[in-house]
Parts: structure tokens; C-alpha cells; sequence
């Protein structure tokens, strides 16, 4: 059957809980989570029709609890090679699933394009969260000779880096470390993801970086309440204007349903321009989410439709916005 619309790419998932991937399924976490699905959800993102998606790792998952309020945060100090130890596991297990399925990583845009063309999927690896990286940059190397092509440099455990939105500043925006790990992933070609991180963080890494960045899942603060995990207009506007994406996250902490996402994807949209908006679900991980599974794309597509976008800017939106960055800081 011809293709009737773009890739479509999502900029951000957990998709299968990847980040059990390699882990006994007698472990606590794994058995309190229901284990490892990261092959059925690749098959399941292929049967949706998504030419890439990205399975991230999360780098301080051994020392995450939970606060008062229900919110995530660590409980804890890492331990010397403790978050570099648990990203490796993360990292070949996901390998290993992902050959074992004969699926391709995406390494750069043609990779994307080549899956879209023969109908199957591609997954972009992430790492939420350097904390793994600790003080030795050539982490980052290795990291991108397995794969991955996108790191955060925070999560929610505060580290050597940056601020996060939902802990004190500590480092008054970007440190000096974070603008070397910046400067490490553009030398490698690596997207720069600003989710979790400041306004400040993010104008620091953006005055560094010589490539555009992104905010793989977040959302405008606005009417349907705040978070400090959403974003102003202002900072939203610096990432687009530097040539960036946001990627419009389907979280409860702003839409209650779906319909409810897709008027704040129009909002995004209003606010930077159509050429700066993509998805990013962070599927699996997402508090209580609107959009809980891959097939919901063609459901965006047409509810994008009907809010009066066209199809050229769906494609954009979808996925075509997503393989332009990928193409520009990856190759």
C-alpha cells in the first residue's frame, strides 16, 4: 500500500517500561512495574505505523521515590557508579531486544526514512537523566557508539549539570560540567534534550550549543492549571527560536482528555509556530495520560484536522519536524 502522509516519530517513551530492559524479572521494581514489554511495544509501535520512537533509559530509576504530593523526586545519594552500573544494564538490554527484533536504531535521518519507506519502525535511544556520565565525558562517547542520540542532562535527582524545574536551584542554571557535556554532544552529534530543566538551564545550554536543541515532553503553563514540570511562553520561544522543538506531552498534569491535548498541541502551535511543535508521549511513564498507546496518531492526525490544520503541518507536527532535527544535529 502507497504512504499517504510523513513519518511519524515520537521525540520521547518509555514505551514497554524499556527502562527494566536487562533487569531479572525477580527483581522488586520489575515485579512491582509488571516487568519488561519493550519487544511488544516495538511491535505494536511498528503495527501503528511509526517510522521512529524513542525508548530512553532512565539513569537515576534506582534511587526515585516519591514525594507528599505524589510527584517523583530522589530519595537519595547516588552511590559511586551506581547510575553509570544501571544505564548500562538499561542500554544492552535494550540492544539486545532490538537486534533480537531486527529493528533499526536510529543513527541519523536516513534511518528514519529508510523505515518509513519499507513500513517498519526505528528506535531512537534516549538517556533521561546524565547523572550516568558522572565526571568523565568519554561516557557520552560510549554511550554514542551503542546508539543513542538524544541525552537530558537532568531527571528529577538533582546533579553536576543543571537545575531542574522541580528542585532549588543549585547551580544558578547551567554549570560548567553541563556546558561541557553540551559541548561533548555537539562535537558527537547528539540532541540536547531540556526536558526537566530551568528557563535559566536552558538559555545557559542554548547560549552554548551550536546546534538546535529540544524539550522532548513538556507543556505550556495556562488554564488548565501549573506544574513546574510545564514551561512558559518565553521559554518555549527561546528553544523555536534558536531553531528547536517542543515535544507536546499528553499528561494529565494539563489535559484531562484527549480532546483536551489536542487544544493544547493548537496552543503550542499558536505560541512558536508549527515548525517548532512534535510529540513526545512518554509513554508508560506519563502521569495519568491522555494518549496511553502509539495507534492514537492517527486519532491526533485527525483531530489536528479538524482544528483546522493541514495536512502538510500534520506531517510536521507528527514526525516531519522530529527527522528535520534529527538530520540537522545527527546527519
Amino acid at each position: 500500500m502507497a504512504l499517504t502522509h510523513g513519518p511519524r516519530v515520537d521525540l520521547h517513551s518509555h514505551a514497554g517500561r524499556c527502562f527494566l530492559a536487562g533487569m531479572p524479572p525477580d527483581d522488586p521494581i520489575a515485579a512491582l512495574l509488571g516487568g519488561d514489554g519493550t519487544a511488544e511495544a516495538i511491535t505494536a509501535a511498528a503495527g501503528a505505523g511509526l517510522a521512529a520512537f524513542a525508548l530512553s533509559t532512565v539513569a537515576d530509576l534506582g534511587i526515585l521515590g516519591y514525594t507528599a504530593e505524589g510527584g517523583l523526586c530522589a530519595t537519595r545519594e547516588f552511590a559511586a557508579g551506581e547510575s553509570h552500573a544501571d544505564n548500562t544494564r538499561q542500554l544492552e538490554g535494550l540492544r539486545r531486544i532490538i537486534d533480537d527484533l531486527g529493528i533499526g536504531v536510529v543513527r541519523r535521518a536516513s534511518d528514519i526514512e529508510e523505515a518509513h519507506r519499507a513500513g517498519s519502525v526505528a528506535v531512537l535511544l534516549a538517556c533521561e537523566g546524565a547523572d550516568f556520565v558522572e565526571d568523565d565525558l568519554a561516557r557520552v562517547e560510549a554511550a554514542h557508539m551503542v546508539g543513542v542520540r538524544t541525552i537530558a542532562p537532568v531527571h528529577y535527582a538533582p546533579n553536576r549539570f543543571a537545575d531542574l524545574q522541580t528542585e532549588p536551584s543549585t547551580h544558578g542554571g547551567l554549570s560548567a560540567a553541563g556546558r561541557a557535556l553540551v559541548g561533548e554532544m555537539n562535537r558527537l552529534g547528539m540532541i540536547v534534550d531540556l526536558a526537566h530543566a530551568t528557563f535559566q538551564a536552558t538559555s545557559d545550554a542554548l547560549e552554548v550549543s551550536t546546534d538546535p536543541v529540544m524539550i522532548s515532553h513538556t507543556h505550556l503553563r495556562g488554564p488548565r492549571g501549573d506544574h513546574p514540570r510545564l514551561i512558559g511562553v518565553d521559554h518555549a520561544r527561546v528553544v523555536a527560536d534558536a531553531g528547536g522543538l517542543i515535544g507536546a506531552w499528553p499528561s494529565g498534569v494539563t489535559s484531562s482528555t484527549f480532546d483536551d491535548y489536542v487544544d493544547e498541541v493548537v496552543r503550542l502551535i499558536e505560541a512558536v509556530g508549527v515548525d517548532h511543535v512534535a510529540i513526545g508521549t512518554d509513554l508508560d511513564a506519563n502521569y495519568q495520560p491522555v494518549m496511553t498507546r502509539h495507534d492514537q496518531f492517527a486519532l491526533l492526525a485527525e483531530a489536528l484536522e479538524r482544528r483546522g490544520c493541514v495536512s502538510d503541518e500534520i506531517d510536521r507536527i507528527l514526525g516531519g519536524n522530529a527527522l528535520a532535527l534529527v538530520e540537522t544535529v545527527c546527519g
